[in-house]
């Protein structure tokens, strides 16, 4: 009955079809679409043309070619004898590790000098406000080139310190931070296990205390058990075992010390300066979120006799987060994309190796650019995404 009925409806005319917003809607955005891509496909186009005119090539063939280029400071094993591929991926590596430490420790220190903006402390307010209008309305690069050149660069070099054939645990010169190298033994694996079986389980303990305190209003010490299963419980493990490690001290050399691990000064300028400057701008979100909390959550919590830290940390911030992530968010995108100004002072990160010195060597500039700009535009879209599945679910929540 239903298809007779259907049969025997009149088609709709093209004007009608046209007058429902909904269909005209789904009209424009194909339209949009096929035009960025003819847009995009026209711009490729005329650019191979005119490099093949020019005689240029194109390809990524470059990528095999023996490098002969030095690295100072590199996770996975490379020399001059390496590919320009793995030569990029010992920047991108470097680009990776900077951006991921700079924003742990970005987000403690934004998060601490933040809430010491709010201390009725009049000393911590003081302090903390200076520490935002300094480092926030000084340059960046200015940043940079200070922490190199007047705080690390005027340290003593390791020659000044030590003699030959000395073991050196733990030092800081003008050549870096060094400490003695950590070389595991039987029985680590185990606690590598325990330790990621604690992240693990907290994950999980996070969701169940989510959905417990949705069903029946009650809080789970989720802080205190964590820390026991991520840092306790691989500590007593590591105890129990033995302490299955040992550590090698580095030896001087005749011109530098030989072993270790070593935190270049080139990173060790990087990352306290994007630490200081994006700290700022997270300390400013930080206070805007929790200020964005109505007073009366306060009072009422003080009216049932609550400290201010559980004040802060159980019904403040929690409440602020939603208010705090959207630019939060943007912060830590800054931070990455500002890491490229690890050219000023040399260190071998992304833009600097393979968008610098690579592209210069090989004369790659459509290759290399693009793969930098694909690169940096997935991180991005990446750390994006992370976060805005975060707040999607605190904002369920607080629903």
């Amino acid at each position: 009955m239903a298809a007779t009925q259907a049969k025997t409806q009149p088609k709709r005319s093209f004007n009608e079809i046209l007058s429902d917003q909904k269909t005209r809607g789904i009209i424009y955005q194909v339209v949009v679409l096929l035009l960025i891509f003819w847009a995009i496909s026209a711009i490729a186009g005329n650019t191979i043309a005119n490099l093949q005119k020019l005689g240029v090539e194109i390809g990524l063939d470059f990528l095999d070619q023996v490098s002969g280029i030095s690295v100072i400071q590199t996770v996975i094993d490379f020399d001059r004898t390496g590919s320009y591929g793995r030569l990029f991926f010992v920047s991108l590596l470097n680009t990776l590790i900077l951006s991921f430490s700079g924003i742990i420790f970005a987000t403690f220190l934004g998060f601490l000098i933040g809430i010491m903006r709010l201390s009725p402390n009049v000393l911590m307010r003081a302090i903390s406000g200076m520490y935002v209008e300094i480092f926030r309305n000084v340059p960046l690069l200015l940043q940079i080139i200070f922490w190199y050149t007047a705080v690390l660069k005027p340290l003593p070099s390791p020659r000044d310190i030590f003699v030959d054939g000395q073991e050196i645990f733990v030092t800081l010169t003008n050549r870096g931070f060094l400490i003695a190298d950590i070389i595991p033994e039987a029985g680590f694996g185990a606690t590598v296990f325990f330790f990621l079986f604690g992240i693990f389980a907290s994950i999980v303990l996070y969701k169940w205390a989510n959905a417990r305190k949705l069903n029946t209003g009650r809080d789970f010490p989720l802080l205190w058990t964590a820390l026991g299963l991520i840092i306790v419980l691989p500590l007593f493990i590591f105890l129990v075992s033995g302490a299955p490690i040992h550590f090698e001290p580095a030896v001087m050399g005749r011109f530098k010390p030989n072993g270790g691990i070593v935190l270049i000064p080139e990173f060790m300028a990087l990352f306290l300066a994007l630490v200081a400057y994006t700290a700022a701008f997270i300390a400013e979100i930080v206070r805007a979120g929790i200020q964005a909390v109505a007073k009366g959550q306060f009072e009422a919590a003080g009216a049932l006799g609550m400290k201010r830290r559980y004040i802060l940390t159980k019904i403040v911030i929690p409440q602020a987060m939603r208010v705090i992530i959207p630019p939060l968010t943007s912060q830590y995108l800054n931070l990455t994309k500002n890491s490229s100004l690890a050219a000023a002072i040399g260190y071998p990160e992304l833009v600097s190796v393979f968008a610098g010195t690579v592209l210069n060597q090989t004369g790659r500039a459509v290759e290399i650019m693009s793969i930098t700009l694909a690169v940096y535009l997935v991180i991005s879209l990446f750390t994006s995404f992370v976060l805005n599945q975060y707040n999607r679910r605190i904002q369920f929540v607080e629903r």
